[in-house]
């Protein structure tokens, strides 16, 4: 008394045609208890090689599912079961960058809320620099529903205005916004004023697009110990270690006394400590930091890196490559470090993004200090007294002939 058929044949039974297209959203978000597992009745639904025959506990008779189109949107991957993720062709679709998201908001999202609120008649516009403002300081995802809320409170506000008899805005400017919408939520991230010594500007890939990280390094008397602060996970902590142990094997070619990696601490720390970071494309950024610690030569401050590292000095391939040019083009960096396995990837990003970026690709550590310090930390030999710096490879000299101390 009282069954009913499944989701899936209730479905097929209202659209009434055996080849829809089913849209399951927020996949990730599934969840198991008592009363069962989804994700595992929906291994036979997915799988194409078995949905040929899917047995749907009302109809007691197997059901031909093998030309519905099924499609699931999620935002993380992590949550999802193994299995079920198996039988999936994963789209990855990357976030919009702030040109994007302005077209969007100019085309749908500001004619939309302007006719929800009832002020569509009154031809209001919103500035240029007014939206791109939103955007920057008032919201942060890789999305639009937050910079859709942000308008809705504009257009709110206007209407109220309206409403009360006062002098309504016809065009919202930057000050507008913030007499609408208060003081920004959002703080832009920056680089430094100057070049700094163990200061290096790292990229990263967040959910909610692209940010830089202001990598810190410095050493001072201790045992040998190294400090990790910024709330870093396992796999960032571990690209610190190589990082330190690629420096160590290389000591004598920067030009520094072994001695004072045992009689000294290092303390790396990556703002913004209440926020958790992870993954190895910090590897570059770390490395750099260090590299500049111990020699004392500053870092070029407008340039940004990214890449992982192994102990032999390579620098390996990354993802979220669109996300991290956007940061970086936002932070108003010039040149950008990347991975040379990673210039097949930019026919994916948008060529307004790459306008007035420098892009540096790169197979080595090695490459990498050199373009991102003031000056090339390696030292080759003295000649006439005076030491010369350079690499081994540009055949100043050979691994017998580095000096052991640093001007």
């Amino acid at each position: 008394m009282g069954a009913l058929p499944g989701r899936i044949i209730q479905g097929l039974s209202q659209v009434k045609t055996c080849n829809p297209v089913f849209m399951l959203d927020e996949i990730d978000k599934v969840g198991a208890d008592y009363r069962g597992d989804p994700s595992s009745a929906l291994l036979e639904v997915l799988d194409p090689e078995q949905n040929n025959s899917f047995r749907d506990h009302y109809l007691e008779i197997p059901y031909d599912l093998s030309n519905v189109m099924f499609i699931t949107t999620a935002n993380i991957l992590d949550t999802i079961h193994p299995a079920l993720r198996d039988r999936m062709e994963i789209i990855e679709i990357p976030g919009y960058s702030s040109e994007e998201k302005l077209h969007i908001a100019n085309r749908y999202l500001i004619p939309k809320q302007r006719k929800e609120q009832g002020v569509d008649k009154y031809d209001i516009k919103f500035a240029k620099d007014a939206v791109y403002l939103i955007i920057e300081e008032y919201t942060r995802e890789a999305g639009v529903r937050n910079l859709e809320r942000e308008i809705s409170k504009i257009c709110k506000k206007i209407a109220r205005e309206i409403v009360e008899g006062k002098k309504h805005t016809k065009i919202v400017t930057r000050k507008k916004v913030e007499d609408y919408l208060g003081i920004s939520k959002i703080q832009p991230s920056e680089i430094e004023d100057s070049n700094c010594i163990g200061v290096a500007t790292g990229l990263a890939y967040t959910p909610s697009g692209g940010d830089i990280l202001l990598i810190e390094s410095t050493y001072y008397k201790g045992t040998g110990k190294m400090i990790l602060t910024g709330k870093l996970g396992e796999v960032m902590q571990e690209s610190a270690k190589a990082a330190i142990s690629y420096i160590r094997s290389r000591a004598s070619e920067f030009g520094l006394d072994e001695k004072i990696f045992n009689k000294s601490d290092i303390h790396i720390h990556v703002p913004a400590g209440a926020i958790p970071k992870d993954g190895p494309s910090a590897g570059v950024s770390i490395t750099t930091s260090l590299v500049s610690a111990y020699t004392g030569i500053p870092v070029i401050r407008d340039i940004g890196m990214t890449g992982e590292i192994t102990l032999r000095g390579r620098v390996l391939p990354i993802g979220g490559l669109k996300e991290k040019l956007l940061a970086a083009k936002r932070a108003g960096l010039r040149k950008v470090i990347l991975p040379e396995k990673n210039r097949k990837d930019l026919d994916e990003v948008p060529k307004t993004i790459l306008r007035g970026m420098d892009l540096i690709f790169v197979n080595s550590i090695d490459e990498v200090v050199k373009n991102t310090l003031e000056r090339d930390p390696f030292i080759v030999k003295k000649v006439d007294n005076k030491t010369v710096f350079g690499h081994a490879e540009d055949g100043l000299g050979s691994s017998g002939d580095f000096s052991t101390t640093r001007n």
